[in-house]
């Protein structure tokens, strides 16, 4: 029996191709490129995936498997919906997670996950709501973010630049933002009498 030769679908997958790329240069059926595209990369994502779920040595899976679904999610239709950034970044942040998740002793993988989920979050908010003052909720998802660093994977350490950052996402998201330049002032000042007062008791 002649052994399967994977030439044959790359082969089909290319002519395929070639015809919804013609269709769609002549409008016959608008964004079949796209849908040529968004497949494609959904093909990849599957095998990628099967690789992470199949083979827990393959842990490294995930982040190329999530990100290449959250590609063709985005070419295929949330782009056109102004999800297109929340739908790639967050395929990519659920990668991370996922890497966390099937080894919780890899805990540095909720920091990017974190991260860029919190981009996503900021890119949706600005592309399909029209929010533009998003900086509030990067430093509250980046805060949230060292926070789980914090809580789940035990390190103290987190506590601090999740404490600054959660403080100043609460203070520019909200109006007490004007606070937050007095709020520098008085901090030099404290800092400047706490070294006074402390020299003089010593």
């Amino acid at each position: 029996m002649k052994r399967f030769d994977y030439r044959i679908v790359i082969g089909a997958a290319l002519i395929l191709g070639g015809i919804l790329m013609l269709l769609d240069k002549t409008g016959i059926l608008t964004g079949a490129t796209g849908y040529f595209w968004a497949g494609l990369l959904a093909v990849a994502a599957v095998i990628f995936l099967y690789m992470f779920f199949s083979d827990r040595s393959k842990w490294w899976a995930a982040i190329p498997g999530f990100t290449l679904a959250g590609m063709s999610a985005s070419a295929l239709l949330l782009d056109r919906l102004g999800w297109g950034g929340l739908a790639f970044l967050g395929g990519v942040g659920a990668g991370f997670w996922a890497v966390y998740l099937r080894d919780t002793r890899r805990w540095w993988a909720i920091i990017p996950g974190g991260i860029l989920l919190t981009l996503g979050a900021t890119s949706a908010m600005s592309e399909a709501f029209n929010v533009m003052d998003t900086g509030g909720v990067f430093f509250v998802g980046l805060g949230i973010t060292f926070l789980l660093v914090a809580l789940l994977a035990k390190m103290k350490w987190a506590y601090i630049p999740a404490a600054v950052l959660l403080v100043l996402g609460f203070f520019l998201g909200t109006p007490f933002e004007g606070v937050l330049e007095y709020a520098w002032i008085g901090l030099l000042l404290l800092g400047g009498l706490a070294l006074i007062i402390g020299s003089f008791r010593k």
